[in-house]
């Protein structure tokens, strides 16, 4: 445990990184910033109730405390563009989703600022995730990632109409085996769309560290929040959970099946 996230061990070669699962905001960052950043609309919502059953499946599980307005983990900290050409946030964001002001006038971080949440929060994270990687290729000769991320089903900044419910990314095949990646879509996701390689491809995290060459996998899932929310609320649907779960646990087994194989 970090002070600015929480690592679970577990004993299969299994990570689960969910970086954008952090709601907490600085106090000095929060009373610059407008009343609906605050509610932090953005957060990939619920992603440690969704795959709490992974813990005792033996996954590790890392989780950010902090929420991805303070600074987006899944971004590289040099400013390259994932999506080049396509309408995408900053490694501090300034606005929302909806390209509403995250600050209020002239309360945006400067360069000095940024650099200090790097250190201070981007460094953390993704020191524990390379150090969980290495540890468990050390004891187990693999390891596999999975980046579980969510959003709602509509956001007309980063595509259009509806997302497929299931949207895999591993960075056009470079962040694990085509193997894998097969072995993923042949899971039955009945009744839910899924797609592979599509709007989502894999954020910084998937293709920084996925090595297939090395037996270092890494998976981007970009799940639906329609499938487990009342959109556009931020209400958890217990119902509409209850029905996706048994596809997430099915994906977790073939991940862990892999890493065993």
């Amino acid at each position: 445990m970090g002070d600015s996230y929480q690592l679970i061990k577990g004993n299969v070669p299994l990570l689960i990184s969910m970086p954008h699962n952090g709601q907490a905001i600085p106090d000095d960052i929060a009373q610059r910033m407008t009343s609906s950043a605050q509610e932090v609309p953005d957060t990939d919502w619920y992603k440690d109730r969704l795959y709490q059953f992974a813990i005792a499946m033996g996954a590790y599980i890392l989780m950010p405390k902090y929420n991805r307005y303070v600074i987006d983990l899944n971004r590289d900290p040099n400013g390259v563009d994932l999506y080049p050409g396509a309408n995408s946030t900053e490694l501090c964001p300034t606005t929302a989703f909806d390209l509403s002001e995250l600050y209020l006038p002239g309360k945006q971080p400067d360069e000095q600022e940024i650099t200090q949440r790097i250190v201070q929060y981007w460094q953390p994270y993704h020191q524990t995730i390379r150090s969980t990687l290495d540890e468990i290729k050390q004891h187990h000769g693999k390891a596999v990632l999975l980046e579980a991320h969510s959003i709602l089903s509509h956001v007309p900044r980063f595509f259009d109409g509806q997302l497929p419910d299931f949207n895999f990314g591993n960075a056009d095949g470079n962040s694990c085996s085509e193997d894998l990646l097969a072995q993923v879509k042949s899971i039955d996701y009945s009744p839910y769309t899924m797609v592979s390689n599509g709007r989502f491809k894999g954020g910084f995290i998937t293709r920084h560290y996925g090595e297939p060459e090395n037996n270092i996998h890494a998976l981007q899932l970009e799940l639906s929040q329609i499938t487990y929310m009342n959109e556009p609320t931020n209400e958890y649907n217990e119902q509409k959970a209850n029905q996706v779960i048994p596809k997430l646990k099915a994906l977790v087994q073939c991940l862990i099946d892999f890493s065993q194989s």
